[in-house]
């Protein structure tokens, strides 16, 4: 149920079909230029492949045109209220911009839709399940998945009524069955890309939970077109955690993924702490390699066949396997650089 149509920001497309694009927000003001702009450097490197910046002001546009300029990921200008300001982002150069056009007479709105024609920029619709509009809170009660679907319809017509249909939609709550409810309901009739997300999910632990719940049951419904985790933490977390939902859905095929299992009283090394070494410091492998880690021999290296190379825990020492073969023994203190050099050969053959 992916979407029918397609849009395209920077080159990057989203839905009809593409494959499925990671989002993040940057988290510093543009009065702090310079750490914002290693913040973007550092998640467009880390794989994010579509950046989102707050444009509060006016006085933002000019340096969201140097940040824009510094990257080569599309970057979408997040426009809350002010139609001056999401005309001031497309002056400046903006991939794409989220706004919620419920928010801005038809007489600007149209402004925007027509300086976006122009440029050839698309438009999120953004509903928030706290921010509803009045008369559906009425019609409702209360935020439920129906008033979020309508409230995304509504502001879709708005657009269309307009002339413009180069629009992909959220809906997005903090409450999680809202949310997934919200999505179906929608994609039964609508074509257009669906950006998908939990707002609010919370901290790096609850946050991923929510969102792997929330993000993932609609992907496995085939619906969902790109994705962006919403963390309490550095947005880098949310482009990590982002990579691994998606490839455990087999929906992204670049990174390191870590097969380990949980340990037991038969574990003779510390592979909890190997496995989290492991995650962490191969985060620059670009090609999609399976790595094991396994905590004896009864798991590894029978259940960890599949990965392309894997180490398992045996009478203290690590045994380095590929497939069902064992390579050699080897000590706690050299498994790590040893990993390094197989991991990158296995890269280099993939890539």
């Amino acid at each position: 149920m992916a979407s029918k149509k397609q849009i395209v920001a920077r080159g990057v497309a989203i839905g009809g079909g593409a494959n499925i694009p990671i989002q993040s927000m940057c988290s510093i003001p543009f009065t702090r230029f310079d750490e914002l702009a290693k913040q973007a450097l550092q998640l467009q490197e880390a794989g994010c492949d579509v950046l989102r910046v707050a444009l509060p002001d006016e006085a933002s546009a000019e340096p969201f045109r140097k940040l824009r300029n510094m990257l080569k990921i599309p970057l979408v200008a997040d426009i809350h209220y002010d139609y001056r300001l999401a005309l001031k982002a497309l002056e400046a150069g903006a991939d794409k911009i989220r706004i919620n056009p419920g928010n801005t007479d038809k007489t600007h709105l149209k402004l925007v839709t027509d300086a976006a024609k122009e440029r050839n920029v698309p438009i999120r619709v953004g509903v928030n399940a706290g921010s509803l509009e009045k008369d559906l809170l009425e019609k409702y009660s209360k935020p439920t998945a129906e008033a979020l679907a309508e409230s995304a319809a509504r502001n879709v017509a708005l657009l269309e009524q307009l002339g413009f249909d180069d629009i992909a939609v959220s809906m997005k709550a903090s409450d999680v069955r809202m949310m997934v409810d919200a999505y179906r309901i929608f994609a039964k009739n609508s074509p257009y890309p669906l950006h998908l997300g939990v707002t609010e999910a919370g901290t790096l632990r609850s946050g991923t939970v929510k969102s792997s719940v929330g993000i993932g049951a609609l992907l496995l419904d085939g619906i969902g077109d790109t994705v962006r985790v919403s963390l309490t933490a550095d947005p880098l977390e949310e482009v990590e955690t982002a990579k691994i939902l998606l490839r455990s859905l087999d929906l992204y095929d670049r990174g390191i993924e870590v097969i380990s299992c949980p340990t037991c009283g038969r574990t003779t090394v510390n592979s909890i702490e190997l496995a989290n070494a492991v995650e962490r410091e191969f985060r620059d492998i670009r090609a999609h390699v399976k790595i094991a880690v396994m905590g004896c021999v009864v798991n590894g290296p029978g259940e960890a066949r599949q990965a392309d190379v894997g180490v398992t825990g045996a009478k203290g020492e690590y045994v380095l396997f590929r497939g069902d073969k064992i390579i050699k023994h080897i000590s706690p203190d050299h498994i790590l650089p040893l990993l390094r050099k197989i991991v990158e050969e296995i890269a280099k053959t993939k890539e």
